[in-house]
């Protein structure tokens, strides 16, 4: 009896202290990056069977509040950060944000496998987000309405569409808000009406089709080849926030992702790795 109670007491010190040095790394935020995050935290523990990486989603939003909150280690998020974040963090901790370029990603267009439609211009993705195209005959369809689904707005990914597709116009009433990209890809995969936007990771039942720059510009495929190029006009960088200097299991960790194994990983996942320096 003696021995089981001193082997509970051993086991909880061992516990809390592995605790104290970090071994638990929580990662929180952007719902585009969970399958990669998930995936990052699967091999990097596979390796070190002492570490637990806990990854999270619920939006980029969610990921910098609990970041400023100190309710994560890391952040993962699909756009910048912004000034006003930053100055809540600093104000908080007094330490600045840690950005780390952890991969990249095409922003894909996405529409129902029998769509015929094969290529769309930002302008007008801008006028069907908008609800100044609501038909499918403007973009050479057949006549029917076009069911447009989104992101809520504590998405990094909708932060990014608005700004850099709506030019910070505010979208149509009727855009239909999802709590993440796979619901966007489900809802689009069962909807031939349906159009809607997200990480190319998730294009798994539907089709991501060509998109211009401007209506004089080539029409470009989210490729890797495309988007590491800057060549495909919604190309974007994913990120890691830290508060400060990341301590050091989570250093150990975005380390490891940036490494030649961890880029691996964001091709297997349907991402795009960093171009090497």
């Amino acid at each position: 009896m003696r021995n089981a109670v001193l082997l509970v007491a051993v086991s909880l010190a061992t516990t809390s202290c592995g605790r104290s040095k970090g071994q638990t790394i929580t990662i929180k935020g952007s719902d585009t990056m969970v399958i990669l995050g998930q995936s990052w935290a699967e091999t990097y523990m596979h390796h070190n069977p002492g570490i637990k990486v806990q990854v999270t989603g619920g939006g980029t939003g969610t990921g910098i509040a609990a970041l400023i909150n100190g309710g994560t280690d890391i952040c993962q998020a699909s756009r910048p950060i912004k000034d006003k974040e930053r100055e809540q963090v600093k104000s908080k901790w007094k330490k600045e944000i840690k950005s780390f370029e952890v991969a990249l990603d095409g922003l894909a267009i996405f529409v129902h496998e029998s769509n015929p439609l094969a290529e769309i211009s930002i302008p007008q993705l801008e006028q069907v987000y908008s609800g100044r195209i609501t038909d499918w005959k403007d973009l050479g369809g057949a006549p029917r309405r076009i069911v447009c689904y989104g992101r809520e707005n504590s998405s990094g990914t909708y932060a990014y569409f608005k700004e850099h597709v709506l030019k910070e116009r505010d979208f149509a009433t009727e855009v239909q808000t999802l709590p993440g990209t796979a619901a966007v890809i489900n809802a689009v995969s069962k909807d031939p009406q349906s159009i809607g936007y997200g990480g190319i990771g998730y294009s798994k039942g539907v089709r991501a089709i060509r998109v211009r720059a401007a209506t004089d510009k080539p029409a470009c495929e989210p490729t890797m080849a495309n988007v590491v190029s800057g060549v495909y006009p919604i190309s974007r960088k994913l990120y890691f926030y830290t508060v400060g200097e990341p301590a050091v299991q989570a250093k150990a960790f975005i380390d490891w992702v940036l490494s030649e194994e961890g880029q691996k990983i964001c091709e297997k996942v349907g991402y795009y790795p960093l171009p090497r320096k």
